[in-house]
């Protein structure tokens, strides 16, 4: 069955994880989802690196978090936060291409 996270998820958001890091969280509305969404290993590295095109290696973490029904996903920065060229502060406005990320499960 085909699913888009923006349904399945109460929370989705960046934030900056230091100057050279942007964290994604993604809580989900039930513990049933998350719990199907984790065990089938819907984010890899190599999936996510896909959606945000970047490499694989640019992608640090992967990590579920049961007791906040959450999936945290760490990235490198392409541009140290404050960096001349530098677009997003606060990496607060990265997490746009999760709103339509489709997957089947």
């Amino acid at each position: 069955m085909m699913y888009k996270l923006f349904d399945l998820a109460d929370v989705i958001r960046s934030k900056n994880s230091g100057p050279y890091e942007i964290t994604f969280d993604i809580i989900f509305k039930d513990e049933a989802m998350f719990e199907q969404v984790a065990k089938a290993n819907v984010f890899t590295k190599e999936s996510f690196a896909q959606l945000y095109h970047i490499r694989a290696e640019e992608v640090m973490s992967i990590m579920s978090f049961p007791p906040a029904k959450a999936i945290k996903i760490t990235i490198e920065r392409p541009i140290p936060s404050g960096s001349l060229g530098e677009t997003d502060v606060y990496g607060a406005q990265q997490h746009a291409p999760l709103l339509n990320y489709q997957f089947n499960m």
